[in-house]
């Protein structure tokens, strides 16, 4: 996409200097904030212009692009997340005689039809009974749900949706651990609004209390899952004739969510058990009676990076540890990440890891050692599948345009948003007016309101885009 030029114009450098030297400091909502800048060639690597580049700041979801840089390297580019359905059991005239285990080895893929394509295949195999218990596993990871600095209101929704081994996601979005709730406003005003919930779940109760309101009214819906339950409360106000409003909830426990799903699969295919549907450890013993694969690595980047997925980010931190320390944690996952990192030439003593999607604000690294990452990752075999998950300004399919859809759609850009409260930041590659490649990292800190940030870090990019 982007050609091979030296910036060797030291007139242009300097013109951009004086541009966001005066933007910096002429700028309101920037005043009383903090913002790191690294721009660099992007062919020789050398820094065209710093501000605060070594300064540790919080990058929000720009820490996805040394996630997925440190899982392509530590896991392949052709790497898949497998689910096992096993038993210790024998089958005989359509009795399997023992228990069932399907065990998740952290696939954030699986959707209600492959759940179904299980109990077909189980079908097809003569299994009509099973004389035992449904057990499902998720002891490929630890037990630990969420990561330590998440934000408690932040856990009711999909970027805030827990981590587990054996999970589900109702689209191909793939926000594992999630329901799509839709509601619809009724047929008239002071109604109860319809709702419908996808995949459909006995696992996931909805307390309705919301209404719906004259056709020129605000719409004010709010939906609230109860810490520690799966009950899921919709509030507020439709306008009649309105479009639908949908929202992604994360489950408590997606563990029996998933085995929900399985259990459903199973009866819709006339298989019927005699025990419990519960959760356990899969025998080591226990035979293999379907694998299943899920996307590769390279193509579960593109949701991760153009949607910018925070499941996914802390599924490959906790296989990481799994594959590499054979332990599937945050702690070990971390450990790996910074080892890889630094084969990366990331200098880590000077950045701070606490997750691996950037939703926590704790985290700190300086824009010069993101920079400096994607300066690097230019030589690895993996990088054509790491350009490619970038968002691609302007580009309105969702997948490639991601969440640079609406954003510079004159200018040749793929890079990485971030938000969180206070927080906004842009990193990535632009080619500029001359055709040159320009590496630029900026992290945006202390904002009053984070809504200004897009705002600057569009008028940064096309002053690089303009002066070099």
């Amino acid at each position: 996409m982007f050609t091979l030029m030296s910036v060797s114009d030291t007139g242009e450098a300097s013109k951009l200097e004086q541009q966001l030297n005066t933007l910096i400091k002429n700028e309101p909502a920037l005043q009383g904030a903090q913002i790191g800048i690294s721009i660099r060639d992007g062919q020789s690597g050398e820094v065209l212009y710093d501000n605060l580049g070594d300064i540790r700041l919080r990058p929000a979801s720009n820490l996805k692009l040394l996630t997925a840089a440190t899982a392509l390297s530590t896991l392949g580019e052709d790497y898949t997340f497998a689910t096992e359905v096993r038993t210790t059991g024998s089958l005989k005239e359509g009795k399997l005689d023992g228990d069932l285990f399907l065990k998740g080895k952290g696939d954030p893929t699986l959707l209600p039809s492959d759940f179904d394509q299980f109990a077909k295949d189980l079908r097809e195999k003569g299994i009509h009974i099973i004389d035992g218990d449904i057990v499902g596993d998720d002891t490929w990871y630890d037990d630990m749900r969420l990561s330590k600095d998440l934000v408690w209101s932040d856990e009711h929704y999909h970027y805030g949706a827990q981590v587990s081994a054996l999970t589900a996601s109702p689209d191909t979005d793939y926000d594992s651990g999630t329901v799509v709730v839709k509601v619809t406003p009724g047929e008239e005003e002071g109604k109860q609004p319809e709702f419908t919930v996808s995949p459909q779940t006995d696992y996931i109760k909805i307390e309705n209390k919301a209404k719906t309101v004259a056709a020129d009214d605000e719409e004010n819906l709010t939906l609230e899952r109860e810490h520690g339950e799966n009950t899921i409360t919709i509030e507020g106000t439709i306008p009649a004739g309105a479009e639908p409003v949908q929202e992604w909830m994360a489950v408590w426990e997606p563990t029996g969510y998933a085995l929900d799903l399985f259990k459903q699969a199973l009866e819709a295919n006339d298989i019927t058990w005699t025990g419990q549907v519960k959760t356990g450890k899969t025998p080591k013993e226990a035979e293999v009676l379907l694998e299943h694969q899920s996307i590769t690595l390279a193509d579960l980047l593109v949701p991760f990076m153009k949607l910018s997925n925070n499941g996914h980010g802390e599924i490959l931190v906790k296989e990481m540890g799994k594959v590499a320390q054979d332990e599937g944690s945050w702690e070990k996952g971390l450990e790996v990440m910074e080892a890889e990192l630094q084969k990366l030439d990331v200098q880590t003593d000077t950045i701070l890891f606490r997750d691996g999607s950037g939703i926590s604000h704790v985290n700190l690294v300086p824009a010069s050692e993101i920079s400096n990452l994607l300066y690097t990752v230019q030589e690895k075999d993996w990088f054509a599948s790491y350009l490619r998950a970038l968002p691609v300004a302007g580009e309105q399919e969702r997948m490639t345009g991601g969440t640079l859809q609406n954003r510079l759609a004159d200018i040749s850009i793929q890079a990485k948003t971030g938000t969180i409260d206070s927080v906004s930041s842009l990193s990535g590659y632009v080619e500029t007016k001359r055709g040159e490649k320009v590496i630029f990292s900026i992290l945006i800190n202390s904002l009053l309101d984070e809504e200004y940030g897009p705002e600057i870090e569009d008028k940064i990019v096309r002053m690089i885009y303009g002066s070099l």
